[in-house]
């Protein structure tokens, strides 16, 4: 690590990469509220979109970082600094009609508390507990991204048969939320084995993956639309701990 090796300082590297990482969050945060304003995509498919796209290009970015010990600080400024910004956004202290009218349901600024901010201190704790020293910190969140995103726009088009737990969900929503997140887990994991960062098979993450996936889109099927990142993040968490630590039979570390 990293797979692009352009610099000789670690320290050099890692601000690039840090750079790197900034712009290429933020361009995607501005070209949804662009979309937004302009009424080019809807206010719901425009959250989506943020849900779905910012966290598979920022763990993709974690491929740039040396690999350091301060790599994983560094890249948590990123999360932590577009966090902060949707609380200011939140809590009327900074003024940004766009990031409102591209990450509320109803434009009001304080949806902002709740959802977007949730999903940011996610990136955040598995940026800086797991890093690229654990796999779980990546599964989690492209089950959060890709599962849980996709989820809610296909569930909304194609979900006319409702789940008898909770009318709010559908079937088509939950089976999407399955293969997404279990599709996108694994292909970020092989990336990064492919990348030699982690050591371990592709294959030998199959069964776990999927273990994992499926809890979280039990959790995802009867959770509040306020709650759900924390939720499915949490369950998550505690299944790969019950693999990886509790049973034994996942053998990667948990924690990095």
């Amino acid at each position: 690590m990293p797979v692009i090796i352009f610099l000789p300082s670690p320290w050099l590297q890692d601000i690039v990469a840090l750079f790197i990482t900034f712009a290429a969050a933020l361009l995607w945060l501005r070209l949804t509220d662009i979309l937004a304003r302009r009424k080019i995509v809807s206010r719901h498919l425009s959250r989506k979109l943020i849900h779905i796209g910012t966290g598979p290009i920022f763990v993709l970015c974690w491929l740039l970082f040396s690999g350091a010990s301060q790599s994983r600080w560094l890249a948590a400024l990123v999360p932590t600094v577009i966090t902060l910004q949707f609380a200011l956004i939140g809590l009327g202290v900074l003024k940004d009609e766009g990031a409102v009218q591209a990450m509320s349901r109803s434009g009001n600024r304080r949806e902002l508390l709740y959802g977007p901010l949730q999903y940011g201190v996610v990136f955040v704790l598995a940026t800086l507990l797991f890093w690229v020293e654990s796999p779980v910190g990546i599964v989690v969140l492209m089950i959060l991204c890709g599962g849980d995103g996709l989820a809610d726009v296909i569930g909304r088009r194609f979900g006319r048969a409702r789940l008898p737990l909770n009318p709010n969900k559908s079937w088509a929503g939950s089976i999407t939320m399955l293969l997404a997140g279990f599709g996108l887990a694994m292909v970020y994991l092989g990336l990064f084995i492919t990348a030699g960062v982690f050591d371990f098979s592709l294959a030998s993450a199959v069964i776990p993956v999927l273990i994992i996936c499926l809890a979280a889109t039990v959790v995802e099927a009867v959770s509040g639309a306020d709650t759900d990142n924390v939720t499915i993040s949490v369950t998550a968490l505690g299944v790969a701990w019950l693999l990886i630590d509790g049973l034994g039979v996942w053998h990667v570390p948990f924690l990095g």
